[in-house]
């Protein structure tokens, strides 16, 4: 039986924000981890998968241990995006309502250098920061890392995969009496060289038993396709779902931009977001999807881990993802906060024999679905056309003339007529 949190020695100004987001049960990295760096000395390796709370578990004992007296940095939390920085961020001070001379800085793209060197000025007790923006003003000499105490690695895998060149001279330079407290979701060979390398011979190691978690209320479907006829069923699943809005992930970026083109083209609202594209168009693209400007996100793995966006309706795997660890991710972005999901994996024939291994390893169960016949194939296209025509933009440049003289051939139909012939059309010309 799980824990409340107010058991794990958490303050009661710390329980008092919880309370007021409604969280009181502590999960079980949470019940792992709170205590350990409450009353351990020793650095730490967290095995935890997406939706297990990892934030609050280091985030709650660390705003806990902050010396408020000390106006320097005394913990540095390091995420591989911009998105998943301003996501941690926003939870921190969350936590921290009832302790507003924590301060807590936030240190990535979307702010100038130079703004975020004038706030390093003032006192500064936590940082959070993407690995490349981090070292610029290391190097720069904006960062007073003397008093460091606590160091969070978190999404681990992921950014030493990406960021590598970033991280290495990061750790190099801060302070060895430092506790580092490592989170991932996987433990490559090259990640284990940095914990035998960077971190204690006595660091502790802990494995959340959280498979599951962030999966209940989730339905996991696949169909199975021809690769020919992969896009026409995504548009026969994205018809059924009208009104919801969701993220179609993709394995490469080249992958994404070619999806999200087909999308254009078909004036399907969407938005294409891959670690390629610059932060500020990243900031523009998230901003009109939270906002509800676009219904579709087109994603690749990685920044997808900073999204967090409520009342998704489902998620699709266009590409069936290459570990069991990136589907616990792409799922994991529907059915949040208590709400039903769909996480629709579209696959080849070839691929069907993979199922298996993530049911086991993820404790779910897929859900083959048949996949629409041709004729629901070419009646969903056809609507797709229509809503296509239906958000064209009259073409200006067409001289009046010409109008007139259209406008002259079709007089004389009906509504019903005129359509009737434009589908016929339509329909000749798409099945030649």
């Amino acid at each position: 039986m799980s824990r409340l949190i107010s058991d794990l020695g958490i303050i009661k100004k710390l329980q008092n924000a919880l309370t007021d987001l409604e969280i009181s049960v502590a999960t079980d990295i949470q019940e792992q981890v709170i205590p350990l760096i409450l009353d351990e000395k020793e650095d730490l390796v967290a095995l935890a998968k997406t939706g297990t709370g990892k934030t609050a578990a280091f985030g709650l004992p660390l705003l806990q241990l902050v010396d408020v007296e000390n106006t320097n940095i005394q913990t540095i939390i390091l995420s591989p995006t911009r998105e998943l920085c301003q996501q941690i961020y926003n939870n921190l001070n969350e936590l921290a309502k009832y302790i507003p001379e924590i301060s807590i800085v936030l240190l990535s793209g979307g702010a100038s250098v130079k703004s975020q060197v004038e706030e390093l000025k003032s006192p500064t007790h936590i940082v959070v920061a993407t690995p490349g923006r981090f070292l610029d003003l290391l190097e720069k000499g904006a960062l007073d890392i003397k008093s460091l105490k606590h160091l969070v690695l978190d999404e681990a895998d992921e950014m030493f995969q990406a960021l590598k060149e970033d991280l290495m001279p990061i750790l190099k330079s801060l302070p060895k009496d430092r506790r580092t407290y490592l989170f991932s979701a996987t433990m490559p060979g090259e990640l284990k060289d940095i914990v035998h390398n960077y971190m204690s011979k006595n660091a502790i190691f802990i494995n959340s038993d959280m498979a599951t978690i962030g999966h209940e209320g989730i339905d996991h479907q696949y169909i199975v396709v021809d690769p020919i006829e992969k896009l026409d069923v995504l548009l026969h699943f994205l018809n059924s779902q009208e009104g919801g809005r969701g993220i179609i992930f993709c394995k490469t970026k080249a992958a994404v931009n070619k999806l999200a083109k087909n999308l254009a083209i078909r004036k399907i609202s969407s938005g294409a977001l891959h670690g390629s594209l610059t932060q500020g168009i990243r900031d523009r693209i998230m901003e009109q999807f939270r906002e509800g400007y676009i219904d579709i996100l087109v994603a690749t793995d990685l920044v997808a881990r900073g999204i967090d966006v409520k009342e998704l309706a489902y998620v699709v795997n266009y590409h069936l993802p290459d570990t069991h660890e990136a589907y616990v991710h792409r799922s994991g972005r529907t059915g949040r906060a208590g709400a039903k999901g769909l996480s629709m994996t579209i696959i080849q024939e070839d691929e069907v024999k993979e199922i298996p291994a993530f049911e086991k390893e993820l404790g779910i169960h897929f859900k083959p679905i048949k996949k629409a016949n041709a004729e629901a194939i070419e009646w969903n296209n056809t609507l797709v056309w229509a809503k296509k025509v239906f958000k064209t933009k009259p073409n200006r440049e067409i001289p009046e003339e010409v109008k007139q003289q259209v406008k002259t051939i079709f007089h004389h139909l009906t509504k019903e007529e005129l359509v009737d012939k434009v589908l016929s059309n339509y329909l000749a010309e798409n099945n030649k």
